[in-house]
């Protein structure tokens, strides 16, 4: 039974997926928003919602490796796997100086982890600076984000958008929680430790949501909407995830994370942000080899 759950929590996810790029492509069109904007805000953070669902409910249950580590190993997955299958699937070319100002917000969130990990507890105060961030970050997307051109007639009803939209991220959020808990299951019958589970199980499992909306967007030519996605949900992951689960409880952190995992996805986020402003694209070749190194990273921190 645990299996067959497992497997319609990822059937939920990809028809989740679908819909949502779908019901957001035609969202931004009808208010006037760039598809950029809207994969940012709506979708980057609609599919971040297992995250925070699983990193509140584990920080509450007394499981913080858990918690942190879903995070940390979410925004290690978006990067790795997800951009990485998506660029394997096709090429992503982006306009740097387009998201250049996104990119920063995402180091800024990324370089805020270790400040607020160091001291071997994320407190209410830092949750708060967390949060406050994310509002910020918010606001001034929404207002600098861009528009598209006027003469672009909105496709669909604002109705039908909605609904799509809607359905999407609530298909994504059952599809999430029922495949992490059967995957969960799964790995605690074979005696992994709470940090890999949360790094890894947890990790791919809550990301899935944001892997079947890139592959989605990729493959309906809406890559701006699919490298919009991965940057807001990385930044939402941190800001929004571990500031509202701080807010609510007093995390405390694995020596590991500081130690082995947060470094990792410092150098990982600098060489990532380096390819798009050198290249402006991540071809086939840079997908595969990115794909070769998370699954070298997972079977690397398997044991410690």
């Amino acid at each position: 039974m645990t299996y067959l759950i497992l497997a319609f929590g990822l059937v939920a996810l990809f028809v989740g997926g679908d819909f949502l790029v779908k019901g957001a492509s035609g969202l931004a069109l009808r208010f006037g928003l760039s598809p950029m904007v809207i994969g940012l805000t709506v979708v980057g953070f609609g599919t971040s919602a297992p995250e925070l669902l699983v990193s509140l409910n584990a920080a509450l249950g007394g499981q913080p490796g858990i918690a942190i580590g879903n995070v940390v190993g979410s925004n290690i997955a978006n990067t790795l796997l997800i951009l990485g299958l998506a660029a394997v699937l096709a090429p992503i070319v982006v306009n740097f100086r387009t998201i250049r100002r996104d990119l920063g917000w995402m180091i800024a969130a990324t370089l805020a982890l270790p400040l607020v990990l160091w001291s071997g507890e994320i407190g209410r105060t830092e949750g708060l600076v967390l949060v406050a961030g994310l509002a910020v970050f918010l606001v001034t997307s929404l207002q600098n984000g861009g528009h598209i051109p006027d003469e672009i007639t909105p496709a669909g009803s604002l109705g039908r958008g909605v609904v799509f939209t809607l359905g999407g991220l609530v298909t994504l959020m059952v599809g999430a929680h029922y495949l992490v808990q059967s995957a969960t299951i799964i790995a605690r019958d074979f005696g992994v430790s709470e940090a890999m589970i949360g790094l890894s199980i947890v990790a791919v499992g809550t990301s899935l949501p944001e892997l079947a909306t890139t592959v989605t967007a990729v493959i309906r030519g809406q890559r701006d909407i699919a490298i919009g996605n991965v940057i807001g949900s990385n930044i939402f992951n941190i800001l929004g995830i571990l500031g509202v689960t701080a807010l609510a409880t007093p995390i405390p952190v694995a020596a590991r994370f500081v130690a082995v995992d947060i470094p990792f996805l410092l150098g990982l986020t600098a060489v990532t942000v380096g390819l798009l402003w050198l290249t402006g694209r991540l071809g086939r070749i840079t997908g595969t080899l990115m794909l070769i190194a998370y699954t070298a990273y997972m079977l690397s921190t398997a044991n410690l």
